[in-house]
């Protein structure tokens, strides 16, 4: 479907009423149009071909939105004078410059100058507190409310600004969303309306009316931009991270080349774990902005990702120094802790991680991870067990913590706890064959000469599980040698060749190389075994360390 607008945006629309060119009014309502698709390049190219007040007003509303206040202040002066629209535009200013007071004198002279009565100056009114940053809305719904009451009826740039009003509070996201519902209502060909319909329900995790609503902007509109990047905020929060990123894309093909459309698919990317993709835009952003504080911080973020931990270091150390400390976030210490410990200073990295902590405890529980990471690169288990352990009881933890806690404790040898846990895990897993590898391990780790047979029915269950329907082969590969190499072991040194010999045969059809099978067989058919050789107890690798 075509994009059909409701009518001329409403500045156009005032222009065209007091008499002003046609071509002025046109150059103004492409401006407003590319202003609201965030097309800030074009908009402002279309408007300084034309030296009015009604191009300098707008070009205020686009220097507001790119947060330049003292140009967007410079521009609504130069827009500024004795007229509604004027007094309007000085108001504009002053609510720029956070002049708030000052400010509602103008907007209360405008709208006195027309008796209250002119629709289009209260809707002007209205617009310019919603794109500010005034957070007490009396004012502004006094405004609304007097627009409302000359209009008789539900206008939608009107219902829009009410809408925008209403989310400036904790509360309002009902009333803006019924503001947007009047807006559509009111014309069903409003793209900007189902937009900001769909920005709230991606605030409020409403992900089918979210998608819904989106998608309606862009049947409006294809050349919708912000919509798409709206629906891939939408998608990544619902972790469709692939597309997500397809349609995050889609956004970037739209939106003006700039560097800060760059920035924002950098930090995407990042989002997504494209690491390496991510780190490339960042560095062409770097290139044309160096001092940018985000790219910076995410070149630190993305070397450390990307396994380069002395650049990471450097990027950090960097970003340190140049960040203003109220721009420095928690994350960025997160990250700086992480790196250190990488670069062997566990200690500094404990120490850091554990003062973030305490200076913000309401996020302690989001930090555990990092914290048992920095343990495990120590090597300190036992540490990296205590974390998770409190994590467990304090911070709602899954069984994807049990599993962590579990291989802690196969790291410093605690056997018995770790089987103790896995038994948590595939009790309430109980088709989880990862779980019944792992518990083999650590029940090997206390029968090492397979006697008891301790870990025999925790293989056994995991090649039951191999078999199952839709099982993935590949997956099972590896453990599958590991568990057929004990069970042949187990029986063969019961001197159960008979039985023994089918476990070392299935390890042979998964690995024709496999030495420990090789000479097992050997054995078993009374062929001389090499000297020093003797069959492998699985499982032949160590403890499972824990994974980052």
């Amino acid at each position: 479907m075509n994009f059909k607008p409701w009518k001329k945006p409403l500045l156009a629309g005032l222009l065209a009423a007091t008499g002003t060119t046609a071509a002025t009014a046109q150059n103004v309502q492409s401006a407003q149009r590319a202003i609201e698709i965030g097309r800030y390049s074009e908009a402002r190219a279309a408007l300084r071909t034309t030296d009015t007040p009604e191009a300098a007003y707008e070009l205020g509303r686009l220097y507001q939105k790119r947060d330049l206040p003292d140009s967007a202040a410079f521009y609504f002066n130069k827009a500024g004078g004795t007229t509604p629209v004027g007094m309007i535009a000085l108001g504009r200013a002053l609510l720029a410059k956070g002049q708030t007071s000052l400010a509602d004198a103008q907007f209360d002279a405008a709208a006195k100058a027309t008796k209250n009565k002119d629709a289009a100056v209260l809707t002007l009114i209205a617009q310019a507190y919603a794109e500010s940053g005034v957070k007490d809305i009396a004012k502004a719904k006094a405004f609304v409310d007097a627009a409302q009451l000359v209009n008789k009826k539900d206008e939608p740039t009107l219902m829009v600004a009410r809408g925008d009003i209403f989310l400036k509070t904790e509360q309002g996201g009902g009333e803006a969303m019924n503001s947007f519902d009047r807006a559509t209502t009111a014309n069903p060909s409003y793209a900007l309306a189902y937009y900001r319909k769909g920005q709230l329900s991606v605030r409020s995790r409403n992900f089918n009316e979210a998608q819904v609503s989106l998608k309606k902007a862009i049947d409006l509109d294809p050349s919708y931009a912000p919509a798409y990047r709206e629906l891939a905020d939408m998608y990544y929060y619902a972790n469709q991270y692939d597309l997500a990123l397809s349609t995050f894309q889609k956004y970037v093909g739209l939106a003006e080349k700039t560097s800060a459309t760059d920035a924002q698919y950098a930090s995407f990317l990042y989002l997504t774990k494209k690491y390496p993709d991510a780190l490339t835009e960042v560095n062409k952003v770097l290139v044309t902005e160096p001092n940018n504080l985000t790219m910076n911080r995410l070149k630190a973020y993305l070397l450390y990702e990307t396994g380069d931990f002395a650049g990471a270091g450097t990027a950090m150390e960097q970003y340190m120094k140049v960040a203003p400390p109220e721009k420095v976030i928690s994350e960025d210490y997160i990250y700086q802790a992480k790196i250190l410990s990488k670069l062997g200073r566990g200690p500094e990295a404990l120490v850091l991680i554990n003062k973030i902590i305490a200076k913000d405890p309401s996020k302690a529980c989001d930090f555990q991870n990092d914290l048992a990471a920095i343990y495990a690169n120590q090597k300190d288990y036992k540490g990296a067990a205590g974390v998770y352990k409190y994590k467990l009881t304090n911070c709602k933890g899954d069984l994807t913590d049990q599993f962590r806690l579990a291989t802690a404790f196969t790291g410093y040898k605690q056997y018995t706890q770790a089987d103790s846990v896995y038994n948590i895990i595939l009790t309430a897993k109980p088709t989880y064959a990862p779980g019944y590898l792992a518990r083999a391990k650590v029940n090997f780790y206390q029968d090492q000469d397979s006697k008891n047979g301790l870990a025999k029915p925790y293989y056994e269950k995991y090649i039951e599980l191999s078999k199952a329907e839709g099982a993935d082969p590949a997956k099972f590969r590896d453990g599958l040698i590991e568990a057929n190499n004990y069970l042949g072991y187990y029986n063969l040194q019961k001197a159960d060749k008979v039985t023994a010999q089918p476990f070392y045969d299935q390890v042979l059809a998964l690995d024709p190389g496999n030495k420990d099978a090789t000479t097992a067989l050997e054995i078993i058919k009374g062929k001389p075994k090499a000297a020093g050789k003797a069959p492998a107890k699985a499982p032949a690798k160590a403890p499972a360390k824990k994974k980052k």
